[in-house]
């Protein structure tokens, strides 16, 4: 939806229009006539080069190079006609090792026999083709003409060039009184155009001040808002100091006054209210459980009332996560002898008690106060800021830490503490000039440390037989363990501080790895010593699935032991577990992530064992790519994880690694604004008015990568929501005000227009918080039979959430209460799906997308095409495009093999185990919409829907029509067969509704299906036949050709 103007250029280097020959005008068509026009490369580059710049030609044919299908291992090839081609590489991509090299020289080899065009003719072949015959072409093309457009028929070969189509952009080229006004756009830029269009109405004059005011802060930066200061009530200031006086002396206060007292942090009461004092910057740390947290807002509280400026005193304190937010909120308010919502509240996302609007502390999460600064720049009313958990570095706490140190010159008046768990305060002190800093002592016990070196002795274990280097690894770990571990142990052996059994076994690169049977032999050894439970930090769900598994299998261990895995799959009920004491002659044995480090405290931890690893997110700037991987833990992680074992007694903590390798650990992770995607955080910088995403995001304390900053602006300008000039359009003026990504808001607002509210909101809330399944250690395939009942034929992880939503909701309002229970659902999850969808419905009425008295939304009068799966599928697209993938079918399908799927960028990429449509073989379309794709050991994407051609042809990139290979490309990779007759009624229909999606996203109003006698109407119910007029065959055993797929299964199997 919405891609500006390269949505109707004509065909890259080849026919130069769907009307006849003409030049090519497209980044890969050059100034060739006809189809050997242009340069090789241009437009399609290979993704995996070997380090050369951008090739010429990307192996290619007819002169346009790089090719729908990217090989991932094909270093460049020749333009066609009179292009220029590149020169093929000898020499494999540098990343590559062991066997991927050998299958580089293959697919080399292949390519020069003419492999690789062979491949591609094969794929080609096998393209769908649309089910429209000419009489329907021809039917549609009069509803069209209908409409009153200056558009000619559409039928009849030639008659539409695409000089004769508007580019997008054009908002005035809709109207309700089917005019289309149309005017020359030569030299004038995307925001003026878009402008010229709208009517003069209140969302227009907001949507130019945002613009402006970033172009202002661009050339000035700084915050322009002026402020006056906090403003005092004397009256009001001795009113509260009463009543604090004799709130003091309550017994409910005075008990826990006395608890307060214990902790460390009350102990250095006065030196941090007189640094506070004095300084308008402080950087606290302190160790965890030193009461840093619920102490620190309410020192300052109770200085600033008993010193008579209660009344201009409010206390904000930021938390990284929501549960945090409310269990801090609850636990001041006990301490201070009231309840919730009197001198402390919180707010989060969804829920809120908020204190007393002056003298008072309120909790909140981080984004929660982005969510202020739109309306209120300077924060007027806030006297303290203290950003709680700063060490975690998560994206929304490094982007209010910039955004804060450019309003504390503009509020002088505004104290910000910046508190840490960790010792980095350093760090934050010289971001901020150099402020002050304070240090809080812990409150642990003694914590006795042992290394692998000191396991393998102990448990005198032995690694399984490994004569290399894993593949998989990282380089620089290989070369660390034979340039330093490896020298180390030898060394250790000599000094007779290790046997030769344990320098035997650590020589093993397998000790490098996490060894399920060493961690069930390690707790074997823990069962033989003193009482105590056990927590065990492993990566994620399989390790612990493994783990668990051994443990169970294990008579000894299994009669004794409880063993509670910890992870956000498990059912909650289960994890309360965690917290309980066991039964005497038990030992409670916790399995869990890293979400155990600092969210949870459980009080009987006595022996840690630190796994060594922990799942990290990072992104590959190269491919584009997201990834997943098990990472060394980092120093802080490791010094997290050993204070577990000594929160309440002595403890002992087991390190799975080296004292060698302990030496190479990072000593913090790296801050996720460095390691994502960054459109959520560019929507940010434009909706609060802070100029140009680049020189702002510079100033960050450890600023992103500018190729990551230049990827995520693209794809915003790929899905309309910035212009060339980095201007929010309207599009993106909607989408920087909703608490989504943009695909997510795109598919909210298209469902609002396309009148199927209930199932997309569905859709929407699982996407952004999570799927409401859980998987009880060894239910997994249990699990996977329920979703697979519940997603039918739909082919769909997407339909198969809204089914089990549904089914819960019916279920709720008959009173089944076991219905959770028998399905595997979360009832807390569904819970808070259910609270999202009505934010998110609240959301689409504020900006006007829906009529103010409709009161749900499950309403009739917005879901009139709820029960049409076609539309929703089509606004599925709508909103998860560019994310599309298409199905290899095999010779022969084989459900115990995993299903092959290519996108645009990667050749070869295959569903997580958790989709519905991992195990299914035969399906009625070829393509498939995905939510997000990430590498984990392979390249998998994840929540995946069939969807048919219609959906892509109207909600894709463009529409370019190839006379010699019949077919519609949208975009390189997505192509569909069909006549010009049909190609071109298609491209009239897609025109229409470009113009009139512009002009409802521009000029936000309810969308009213109940008149079909309007063009708006009109073309809805045109869009919406179409829509279910699509005919698919079964694609699978019925598209096998045993002439074409033989040869090709036979060349390509390794990809299978």
């Amino acid at each position: 939806m919405f891609r500006g103007s390269r949505r109707y250029n004509s065909y890259d280097g080849d026919d130069g229009g769907w009307g006849g020959s003409g030049r090519g005008s497209g980044r890969g068509g050059g100034r060739g006539r006809g189809r050997g026009g242009g340069r090789g490369g241009g437009q399609y580059k290979s993704r995996y080069d070997d380090g050369d710049a951008q090739h010429q030609g990307g192996g290619s044919y007819r002169g346009r190079g790089g090719g729908p299908y990217r090989d991932n291992y094909d270093a460049g090839g020749g333009g066609g006609g009179s292009g220029e081609g590149g020169q093929r590489s000898h020499r494999p991509p540098a990343h590559l090792r062991g066997r991927e090299i050998g299958m580089w020289h293959a697919r080399q080899n292949r390519g020069g026999r003419g492999g690789s065009k062979k491949r591609q003719a094969v794929e080609e072949s096998l393209l769908p083709s649309l089910s429209m015959d000419e009489s329907q072409a021809r039917q549609l093309d009069r509803v069209l003409n209908s409409l009153g457009t200056s558009t000619a028929s559409a039928t009849g070969s030639g008659s539409f060039s695409s000089s004769s189509v508007h580019k997008f952009g054009k908002t005035d080229a809709w109207s309700a009184s089917g005019d289309v006004q149309q005017h020359s756009s030569a030299g004038i830029d995307t925001y003026t155009r878009t402008i010229d269009g709208m009517k003069d109405t209140a969302f227009k004059r907001a949507y130019m001040d945002n613009v402006r005011a970033n172009q202002f802060q661009s050339e000035e930066p700084c915050i322009k808002q002026e402020f006056s200061g906090l403003v005092r009530y004397e009256e009001l200031d001795q009113t509260l100091r009463e009543r604090l006086l004799e709130q003091q002396k309550s017994p409910r206060y005075v008990k826990m006054l006395e608890c307060r007292k214990r902790l460390p942090s009350y102990k250095m009461q006065e030196e941090i209210l007189q640094l506070v004092e004095r300084s308008q910057v402080v950087v606290l740390s302190g160790e965890t459980g030193c009461g840093k947290t619920t102490q620190v807002p309410q020192f300052i509280l109770e200085k600033e009332i008993l010193s008579g400026r209660g009344s201009a005193c409010y206390v904000v304190c930021t938390q990284p996560r929501r549960i945090s937010a409310i269990t801090v909120a609850q636990r001041v308010a006990d301490e201070r002898g009231e309840s919730l919502g009197e001198s402390v509240g919180y707010q989060i996302r969804l829920e809120a008690t908020k204190p007393r609007a002056a003298g008072s502390v309120i909790y909140c999460t981080t984004g929660i106060v982005l969510k202020w600064l739109q309306d209120n720049p300077t924060l007027s009313n806030v006297s303290h800021l203290v950003l709680d958990e700063i060490h975690e570095r998560d994206r929304q706490s490094d982007f209010l830490i910039t955004i804060t140190r450019d309003l504390l010159p503009k509020r002088p008046d505004l104290k910000l503490i910046l508190m840490s768990a960790t010792l980095n305060a350093e760090t934050f002190s010289e971001y901020y000039g150099g402020c002050p800093m304070i240090h809080i002592p812990g409150f642990t016990f003694n914590v006795e440390e042992h290394y692998l070196e000191d396991v393998v002795e102990m448990t005198q274990f032995k690694y399984p037989q490994a004569k290399r280097w894993q593949s998989g690894g990282r380089e620089e770990d290989r070369v660390y363990f034979q340039e330093s571990v490896l020298p180390w142990i030898s060394s250790e052996q000599s000094a007779g501080r290790m046997s030769r059994q344990t320098a035997e076994q650590l020589k093993s690169p397998t000790s490098e790895q996490l060894c399920p049977d060493l961690v069930l032999a390690l707790l074997q050894y823990i069962c033989r010593q003193r009482a105590g439970a056990v927590l065990v930090f492993l990566p994620g769900w399989s390790d612990i699935s493994e783990v668990h598994r051994l443990i169970q299998s294990d008579p000894s261990m299994s009669r004794n032991t409880l063993v509670i895995p910890l992870h956000s799959l498990m059912p909650t009920t289960n994890q309360r577990e965690v917290f309980e004491r066991p039964p005497a002659g038990i030992r409670k044995i916790v399995l869990a992530t890293n979400i155990a480090e600092t969210s949870i405290t459980i009080d009987d931890i006595v022996y840690v064992v630190d796994g060594g690893y922990i799942k990290m997110t990072n992104f590959d700037k190269k491919a584009n790519l997201s990834t997943l991987r098990a990472e060394w833990v980092t120093l802080a992680n490791a010094h997290q994880r050993r204070g577990r074992a000594g929160r309440v007694q002595a403890g002992i903590c087991y390190h799975l690694y080296t004292r060698i390798r302990e030496k190479a650990l990072d000593a913090y992770p790296l801050p996720e604004i460095m390691r994502t995607r960054l459109e959520e955080i560019i929507l940010h910088v434009k909706i609060l008015k802070l100029g140009k995403v680049k020189p702002f995001l510079s100033k960050l304390m450890q600023p992103p990568d500018d190729e990551v900053v230049d990827l995520s602006v693209k794809l915003l300008e790929s899905i309309s929501a910035v212009d060339e000039g980095e201007n929010l359009t309207p599009l993106g003026f909607h989408l920087a005000k909703l608490p989504v990504d943009p695909l997510t808001g795109r598919m909210l607002l298209m469902a609002a227009i396309f009148s199927c509210v209930d199932p997309i909101l569905t859709i929407a809330a699982t996407l952004s918080f999570k799927e409401p399944f859980v998987v009880p250690l060894g239910k997994e395939k249990d699990v996977d039979a329920i979703k697979a009942g519940m997603a039918g034929d739909t082919r769909s992880d997407h339909l198969m959430y809204v089914k089990a939503y549904d089914a819960w909701r019916e279920a709720t309002s008959r009173g089944d209460n076991r219905f959770c229970w028998g399905n595997f659902l979360s009832p807390n999850v569904l819970n808070q799906l259910k609270n999202m969808r009505k934010q998110f419905f609240g959301l689409l009425k504020d900006h006007n997308f829906i009529d103010a008295q409709v009161s749900s939304g499950n309403c009739p009068s917005v879901n009139q095409n709820s029960a049409d799966i076609a539309v929703v599928r089509a606004v599925l697209t709508s909103g998860l495009y560019p994310n599309v993938a298409r199905v290899i079918v095999p010779r022969r399908p084989n459900p115990r093999k995993p299903l092959i799927l290519r996108t645009a960028t990667d050749n070869k990429v295959s569903l997580h185990p958790k989709c519905v449509n991992e195990k299914i073989r035969e399906f009625d379309s070829p393509w498939m919409m995905f939510r997000e794709k990430i590498k984990l050991s392979s390249v998998m994407i994840f929540d995946a829907s069939t969807v048919p051609n219609y959906p892509l042809l109207l909600f894709g990139e463009k529409l370019n029509y190839s006379h010699k290979d019949g077919w519609i490309d949208v975009d390189g990779f997505v192509k569909v067969k069909c006549s010009v007759d049909v190609a071109n009624v298609i491209r009239k229909l897609r025109q229409e509704l470009d113009h009139l999606l512009e002009y409802k996203i521009s000029h936000p109003a309810a969308t009213h299906w109940g008149d079909p006698t309007t063009r708006e109407g009109k073309l809805l119910k045109a869009t919406v036949d179409l829509l279910n007029s699509e005919r698919m065959e079964n694609f699978g055993l019925s598209n096998y050709n045993p002439s074409n797929n033989d040869h090709y299964y036979d060349q390509y199997k390794d990809d299978f």
